[in-house]
């Protein structure tokens, strides 16, 4: 248990090697900062619910858990699951969802579970993923044109059917934003610059957008300023709050109708489905980051450590107003590009974002919301892995080609919560079958 805060307290680390770890953690959170909020927006609530997820689960998971390199914080991969509970449960009630599904991660990882669920066949990954970023990414049309879409509940088709309902409503500067911002995305890479490109991208767009609202009559876009606020002394601010997270009770926060959510054992009955859901993907989703980052770094994690640090994060982060956490495999990859090795990487990514939110809160409300939807659109497409997807489904047997399809169609035409169970039952049946197969091969020596 602790192997990675057993590793960040390793005896003889070099000052190049600490040197290292505090630039990697610097980049890492210059990549955090705006997609933790963009994820927080993305789930339903205010962006500085990502921020504080950031801050808290950087630093309680990367000690905690067990992987050295694993960069923790709010992620796509939850977006499905998370936006239908706070629909129907408010902010609190997806905060209690969070700190339930932490336990059921630390009881996962006191059970020793994290090998069986690394064994989890790669059709159900490949369709959970690839499901989940074409969700997310059609969920991101209505701030990329700007549409008046009022309500955006109920199932996928309804709201695809709501996108193009709305599409005469469309608004020509917000397109015009997004379309920059996404260009940015596309064509920095190119650059091969070291700065990261979705920063580039927001900028213009921001200055893009501010350079056009000073100067041309009647050119306005949604920004992060004009679509949140908070309350200060009992006054009402725009953007986020200049302030740390504080603790705070999660079922002394809002329910959907902005009531206190409350404690009962109706509501744990409630959410003991979605929370059993953010626990299983949470846990797919730090282990095969951890597997990636072995590959990158040359590493070993321990998975049943590393699941009982994404306990203990989820279970500490609601207290602080954070949602769900989970390791970020793009985050990760950056740390181990730019030379991180130990925790303390993660831990400075926090810090970081602490300082960006005392100090420049008032800068990042003029991020427009379009170009918040184009850096969405651009992770989601990143996330479904198309090349990976088409390519299964060209080589793989017919049986993984089955399970692939029906946990993708699952994801994005029913319920997350749904194809998580169907998945995990289907990869039981075919890890028995395999094992069958396996023994039914073996010759039979007579004795």
């Amino acid at each position: 248990m602790f192997s990675a805060l057993k590793q960040a307290i390793k005896p003889r680390r070099s000052a190049h090697e600490l040197q290292a770890n505090v630039l990697a953690g610097l980049t890492v959170g210059i990549i955090a900062l705006p997609l933790s909020m963009a994820l927080a927006i993305a789930t339903g609530v205010p962006p500085q619910h990502g921020l504080y997820t950031a801050i808290i689960a950087g630093i309680v998971i990367a000690l905690s858990g067990g992987s050295s390199v694993n960069v923790s914080g709010p992620t796509a991969a939850f977006v499905v699951i998370l936006l239908p509970i706070v629909h129907q449960f408010g902010l609190g009630g997806l905060l209690v969802s969070g700190m339930l599904a932490g336990f059921i991660l630390l009881a996962m990882g006191l059970l020793r579970l994290g090998t069986f669920i690394e064994l989890i066949p790669y059709p159900v990954t490949v369709g959970f993923t690839a499901g989940i970023g074409v969700v997310i990414g059609f969920l991101q049309i209505k701030d990329f044109l700007g549409l008046d879409i009022t309500q955006d509940n109920g199932h996928f088709i309804q709201k695809v059917g709501s996108i193009f309902s709305a599409l005469p409503s469309l608004r020509w500067q917000e397109a015009l934003i997004a379309s920059v911002t996404l260009g940015v995305l596309l064509l920095w890479p190119k650059a091969k610059s070291r700065i990261p490109g979705h920063l580039v991208a927001l900028l213009a767009g921001a200055c893009l957008a501010w350079l056009l609202t000073r100067h041309l009559p009647g050119f306005s876009v949604a920004t992060i300023g004009s679509r949140f606020h908070y309350l200060v002394d009992g006054v009402q601010a725009a953007g986020i709050p200049s302030a740390l997270p504080v603790f705070t009770l999660p079922w002394q926060l809002p329910d959907a109708q902005g009531r206190p959510i409350g404690m009962s054992f109706d509501l744990i009955r409630q959410l003991a489905a979605p929370a059993l859901a953010i626990a299983i993907l949470g846990a797919l989703e730090s282990l095969l980051c951890a597997v990636v980052a072995d590959g990158m770094s040359g590493a070993k994690h321990d998975s049943d450590d590393e699941l009982i640090g994404q306990g203990i994060g989820n279970i500490v982060v609601p207290f602080f107003g954070g949602i769900p956490a989970t390791a970020a495999l793009a985050r990760t990859a950056a740390n181990i590009r730019a030379g991180g090795s130990m925790p303390l990487a993660s831990v400075v990514h926090a810090l970081f974002i602490v300082i960006a939110m005392l100090l420049i809160a008032d800068l990042l409300a003029y991020i427009p919301m379009a170009s918040m939807a184009a850096l969405l659109i651009i992770v989601a497409w990143n996330m479904s892995d198309a090349k990976l997807f088409m390519q299964t489904l060209k080589t793989a047997p017919r049986d993984d080609v089955a399970i692939l399809l029906i946990c993708f169609g699952l994801t994005v035409l029913f319920d997350m919560t749904l194809a998580v169970g169907v998945g995990l039952g289907m990869a039981a049946i075919l890890f028995i079958r395999k094992s069958i197969d396996l023994t039914e091969s073996r010759p039979v020596h007579d004795h």
